[in-house]
């Protein structure tokens, strides 16, 4: 088992989960887990990506295991689970972070982009908080939502729904989960990711419109977000869930 850092939260002695953990805000969930005393295992479908944040993660000093995983099929998801569990123990904090945009509007959409959007962003989500949630017998889960769950926009409508899934789920599994697993959501705000590509870069109209509405006048990093994952991971939490989390820096919806 990894040691912890010099942190008054910690999740030395923890063995983690993190879905869509090989990029973005996966990825760092993953990194700051390790740092933060947990044996992890990051995955998703890309066999690569898996194997890169594996050796990222063993030299942070977390065990691990190269396990793809794709949240559209059970199968896989199950094999996740047997393959962590065999590698660094039961497993004790789930995160959901895989993630789809399809972009167009209501009356363009394509039923095969709603259909993606919604199975992995949500039905993904059930899937895995099923499995895992079957054979954890204390922990925590985590799931990523988004701003976009009680938010328009434009040509986002699967994923919008989605999110507003995501939401809807927590706070049903926290009820079913309980006392023994907590079930909380983060919802972030604008995070500087490559799925957003350089939509937030410096000096584009919609990064001058972010800052002037946050009042830490910045988007997020993905760090950021990890940073509220590592807290609901913990013991620090131990008393929370059903939570939905904004991790925003305070952006004005207020005209949304």
């Amino acid at each position: 088992m990894s040691e912890a850092s010099d942190s008054t939260v910690t999740l030395s002695n923890r063995s983690a989960v993190v879905i869509g953990g090989t990029s973005g805000i996966g990825r760092a969930i993953a990194l700051q887990f390790a740092e933060s005393g947990a044996d992890v295992v990051a995955t998703s479908r890309r066999t690569e990506a898996v194997e890169d944040v594996a050796e990222e993660l063993s030299s942070r000093g977390a065990e691990t295991a190269s396990v793809t995983c794709d949240v559209r099929d059970e199968d896989s998801i199950e094999n996740l689970y047997e393959t962590a569990s065999d590698a660094i123990g039961d497993i004790d904090v789930l995160v959901n972070s895989a993630g789809s945009v399809a972009k167009a509007p209501v009356t363009e959409m394509t039923m095969e982009d709603w259909e993606r959007d919604i199975d992995v962003n949500l039905t993904g989500v059930f899937r895995a908080c099923q499995v895992f949630g079957r054979n954890m017998s204390s922990g925590s889960i985590v799931n990523i939502s988004s701003m976009s769950a009680n938010q328009a926009r434009e040509e986002r409508p699967a994923y919008c729904a989605s999110k507003s899934g995501v939401n809807g789920l927590t706070r049903a599994a926290a009820a079913d989960l309980g006392p023994e697993v907590r079930v909380n959501a983060i919802e972030p705000g604008f995070v500087d990711t490559p799925l957003a590509g350089d939509a937030f870069a410096e000096g584009t109209d919609l990064r001058e419109e972010i800052d002037e509405r946050t009042p830490l006048e910045r988007v997020a990093e993905p760090d950021d977000i990890a940073g509220a994952a590592v807290y609901l991971a913990s013991d620090a939490a131990s008393f929370t869930t059903g939570e939905i989390l904004t991790v925003d820096g305070g952006y004005d919806r207020s005209s949304l």
